[in-house]
């Protein structure tokens, strides 16, 4: 359409050049005939190449970027231009008109006023410039117009005779169509290039934008919930993030939506699932919605996975913990059992006489197995509690010498500790059951490494804010490589010792639900120490390093 109005522009200025005499008595005749046709060829091979032109350049546009399969234009998008059409807005186009009115009128007269010192192609030249202007600022059509405009002012005030549209010279009447082919030509490229700049700033903002979301995704917010928030809070509007269930559409993830959200585009991502959206505004092309659409939908497969994951995880957690407590039950249980039932059995057996230190023995078999018994279903007990969630901690200011040695003597047997808590020792925050039970533990298996002659040792030490209790033996120790490992339920160090494994995961469990943490270093000179810290209740730091001796 631009071509055939720029054609019929010059065929107009053609014939009204053409049909009064002398041209119009013109023949061709001779060597005229020759350049005539070369012309025309010339002519319309130009036309041809202007054409050719236009179709690649309009091929290497950015107009594709706005075009997105699968998304339906809800009734929030009338009225809102195309984007192929949207580099040079109206506002801009009668813009153009308005400067053309205005420039090329003064430039006639002030052309006018110079004519004795200028030629044609002079004129032709700032006609051209203005020209050139005006397509910068208002595009194509306008600058069309200008071109046609500028065409007549040329014709009417500058060529032989003035005041008329007769062209008295061929040469120039073929300045003014050159001109015309000229002007057109640059104001298409100008054009072309004016459209391709907006384009190209669009895509660096679509580019932007979803930078930001990828960084927003990589920074941690992996949920469609957060990609929508992001999509509400850069460009507007309301998302919803819809998923097909059982036959109707259900919300999986929504930014910015309260109820229903009506008059919405939908975005198809996959069957069964897609994104709405509306009061979006420009800035939202169909390809950046559909970016977010699929960023949207991976974060929602990602999220499911996580929590398949997690599922997965809990179970096979659940199956090593029922694993181990199985092999606990059959071997650490079935032990005192049968010690216990062969005492009870011997002491009923009626033909024969056991004597009083006999009895006592037997007596003392079955009250160590049921003490091992008890702690040991204590342990388990401990353990069920700290894996249900079910374990609610009252803490309060506790001295720490007064619950140490409760923990040594509910242990079995005579229990020799050698227990260091200075004098005036600041009170300590935590539970005083659950403190007890995690020094118990401590003790225990402290007693169970400990060599004849060297017993274990409590310390007390206060280090800022916090309380640090210190239970150490000298036995063989542990590897470094297992010192994290031996505060797993049912994991033990070297397995020369009976024990299912669960007094340090009941200490380290309880010491973390009282707000304190647990770690193992070595003994200097030889052994293991157990540190638990937990935080002090007062600033008494008045201390005596005398240490006194607990005994059974």
């Amino acid at each position: 359409m631009r071509i055939s109005s720029v054609l019929a522009g010059v065929g107009w200025l053609t014939v009204t050049g053409f049909s009064r005499p002398p041209y119009a008595q013109l023949r061709p005749a001779g060597p005229a005939a020759g350049p005539a046709v070369v012309l025309g060829v010339s002519a319309l091979a130009g036309a041809g190449f202007g054409l050719v032109f236009r179709w690649y350049c309009r091929r290497l546009t950015l107009v594709s970027m706005g075009s997105t399969t699968g998304m339906r234009r809800g009734p929030s998008d009338e009225g809102q231009p195309a984007v192929a059409g949207a580099a040079i807005g109206v506002r801009r186009r009668l813009a153009g008109v308005l400067l053309a009115a205005v420039l090329l009128p003064l430039l006639t007269v002030v052309l006018a006023a110079g004519r004795e010192h200028l030629n044609l192609a002079d004129f032709v030249l700032v006609y051209l410039v203005a020209v050139v202007a005006i397509t910068v600022v208002g595009g194509f059509w306008p600058a069309v117009l200008a071109a046609v405009a500028a065409s007549l002012l040329l014709n009417w005030y500058f060529t032989v005779p003035v005041h008329t549209f007769t062209i008295a010279q061929p040469r120039e009447l073929l300045a003014l169509l050159l001109f015309v082919t000229v002007a057109v030509a640059v104001s298409s490229v100008v054009h072309l290039a004016a459209r391709r700049a907006v384009q190209a700033a669009r895509a660096r903002q679509e580019a932007a934008s979803l930078l930001e979301l990828a960084q927003t995704v990589l920074g941690g917010a992996d949920s469609p919930a957060a990609v929508l928030g992001h999509l509400s809070r850069t460009h507007g509007g309301q998302a919803e993030l819809a998923e097909r269930v059982g036959g109707r559409w259900v919300r999986a993830a929504s930014a910015g939506v309260d109820g229903v959200l009506a008059a919405a585009s939908r975005i198809g991502i996959r069957p069964g699932l897609a994104l709405l959206v509306t009061g979006q505004d420009r800035s939202a092309t169909p390809a950046l919605l559909a970016g977010y659409a699929a960023q949207a939908a991976a974060a929602l497969d990602r999220e499911r996975l996580r929590t398949a994951a997690a599922q997965a995880e809990a179970l096979a957690e659940g199956n090593r913990m029922r694993t181990a407590l199985l092999a606990a039950v059959s071997h650490d249980l079935r032990t005192p059992l049968a010690a216990v039932k062969a005492s009870v059995s011997s002491l009923r057996q009626t033909d024969v006489a056991w004597s009083a230190a006999d009895q006592a023995d037997l007596l003392a078999t079955i009250e160590q197995n049921a003490d091992r018994l008890d702690a040991l279903i204590g342990n388990l007990l401990d353990m069920s509690r700290l894996h249900t969630g079910s374990l609610q901690p009252f803490l309060r200011p506790v001295a720490v010498d007064e619950v140490a040695p409760a923990a040594a003597v509910g242990l079995d047997g005579p229990v020799r500790l050698e227990m260091a808590v200075p004098d005036g020792f600041p009170l300590v925050l935590a539970d005083p059951g659950l403190l007890e039970r995690v020094l118990a533990n401590l003790v225990s298996n402290a007693l169970r490494y400990s060599p004849p002659g060297r017993p274990p040792e409590l310390h007390a030490v206060l280090d800022g804010g916090t309380v640090r209790l210190e239970v150490a033996d000298h036995g063989p120790g542990v590897p470094d490589e297992q010192k994290q490992r031996i505060f797993e339920p049912f994991e033990r160090a070297g397995g020369r010792h009976p024990g299912v494994g669960l007094g340090l995961a009941v200490a380290r469990g309880f010491a973390e639900a009282m707000g304190g943490r647990i770690g193992a270093s070595d003994t200097p000179g030889g052994g293991l120490t157990v540190r638990v810290t937990l935080p002090a209740a007062s600033a008494d730091r008045s201390a005596l390093d005398a240490p006194r001796s607990c005994g059974p």
